[in-house]
């Protein structure tokens, strides 16, 4: 078990029906989700919906939850599990960040065509990137999210690292790599 013991004390009372710190635990773990969720996605609106909809789940099933690791692990359980939900519901959907149109026009084109890779990639292994490279979750944690065994993640990490490298270098934004 993973996690401060403020945290433990927070989803023992959040568990047992405190209101109060459950809405802490969610506020503490808000940004975590929605920002896995939105590098995840590559869409703001899905973002904030898969986002709030992570945040009703738990509302509706903290009393089932039971501390294994850290709390923003299991909630980007709920937030994996909803959005393979939605990729089964409607297939793909392209959409970068709207973020990326503020920058220099250089520094756009380099991430339009990294996003633009990453979405390439099927959500399993996005998603084991963006838990890797952008949270720095664990193997073991990765696995526990997707679940799936950790030879797996270990296994989609490399392949989709591979993956993103040639294609950068393959499109010219990677050199002597």
């Amino acid at each position: 078990m993973t996690g401060s013991l403020e945290e433990l004390s927070l989803i023992e009372k959040a568990v047992s029906g405190d209101r109060k710190a459950l809405e802490r635990l969610l506020e503490r773990n808000y940004r975590i989700v929605k920002g896995y969720l939105l590098k995840t996605t590559c869409n703001h609106a899905l973002t904030e919906d898969l986002t709030q909809e992570t945040m009703c789940r738990a509302v509706e099933n903290i009393k089932k939850y039971y501390p294994s690791g850290k709390f923003s692990t299991w909630l980007i359980t709920i937030a994996s599990n909803l959005y393979r939900d939605y990729l089964r519901k409607r297939k793909r959907e392209t959409a970068l960040y709207e973020i990326v149109f503020s920058l220099p026009d250089e520094d756009r084109e380099t991430i339009i065509e990294l996003q633009k890779i990453m979405f390439e990639l099927p959500f399993e292994k996005r998603a084991v990137v963006v838990l890797k490279h952008f949270y720095d979750f664990s193997y073991r944690e990765i696995a526990d999210i997707l679940n799936c065994p950790v030879g797996t993640v270990r296994s989609r990490l490399h392949y989709s690292l591979d993956y993103i490298k040639d294609r950068l270098k393959k499109g010219g934004w990677l050199f002597g790599q």
